[in-house]
Parts: C-alpha cells; structure tokens; sequence
C-alpha cells in the first residue's frame, strides 16, 4: 500500500513541470501572444470609393514585424520580384526602384485591449514620412495568424483613400 501511494505522489510530482510548461506555451493575453516575429502573408488594400481590392506590393511580399518584451517593434517588408543591383553598387535608379518597393520603421508600441488595437510609435522609417506619427492597427489573433488593419486612410503608395490589411504567420 504504501508503494502505490508512493508511486502516485512521484506521478503527480514529475507531471507536474509537465503540466506548468505546456501552460507557459499558451500566452493568455495579447501582449503575450503578439511578442515574436512574425511572418508577411499577405498586404491587400482595398479602395473607400470603389471597394475594389488590390495587392499593395504585388502578389508576394516579403516581410517580417517583430514584437518584443521590452515594448520595442519593427518591421521590414519588401515587394514582389526586386531586382539585384547589375553591379556591386546600386546606380541611382536602381536605388530609387528598390527604395520604392520597400517599407521600414521602428519604435515602440503599446496594445488597447478593449478596442483591439496596437499603435506604433514610430521613432525612425525608411523614408522618414512616418517618424514621429502613431500608427494605428486594428488586431485579430487566431491561432498563429495576427492581422492587423489600418484605419481608412491615405495610402503612401497610392495616395489614395484605402484600408489596409496585413496578415501575418507567427515563427517559432
């Protein structure tokens, strides 16, 4: 009898850590969740008058956004079929073309869970055009997918009325 007895506090002792970890796994808050990186799916704008949707950097961009524990984030993300520079250095069109099928910036964020959404307060962009604004993005998290959607807005590529949607793929 006392060798079952034993034997089932051991059990209940090695599952245990188990059992802790697995909790670990599982964020159980947004600002748990959104810490990473995450990988670009998709980026389609869709236009206020017509409501025509389109692809904002051709079919398949690149790009990555990272969120992490000390408030910081980033995102890098790149259009559809860049060309490498014909040589070591790009010449100035060259530059310009690849200047223009990316976007960048940097800075801090911060999470509103009761209107699901996360502002970036940008610090430094690519172009400079979006240093010193808030950017604010509407968040769904299902799964290992966060999509984040812009408020209607003027569209940089565009200069257009658009909203646009982001989905993107948590890395492990």
């Amino acid at each position: 009898m006392k060798r079952a007895v034993l034997f089932l506090v051991a059990v209940a002792i090695l599952g245990l850590p188990a059992h802790t970890s697995a909790q670990t796994e599982r964020p159980s808050t947004i600002q748990q969740a959104i810490l990473g990186t995450w990988k670009l799916i998709s980026y389609v704008r869709q236009d206020l008058p017509s409501g025509a949707t389109s692809d904002v950097m051709g079919a398949h961009p690149s790009g990555y956004i990272n969120y992490s524990s000390d408030g910081r984030m980033m995102v890098l993300i790149v259009g559809t079929d860049r060309k490498k520079p014909a040589g070591p250095v790009a010449t100035p069109d060259e530059a310009e073309t690849l200047i223009r099928s990316m976007l960048s910036y940097a800075g801090t964020y911060s999470i509103d869970t009761e209107a699901k959404t996360v502002t970036h307060h940008v610090e430094i962009s690519w172009d400079q055009s979006r240093a010193g604004t808030d950017q604010v993005r509407t968040y769904t998290l299902e799964g290992k997918h966060l999509t984040l959607t812009t408020p209607p807005s003027t569209d940089p590529a565009s200069g257009q009325k658009t909203v646009r949607t982001l989905v993107w793929e948590k890395l492990k």
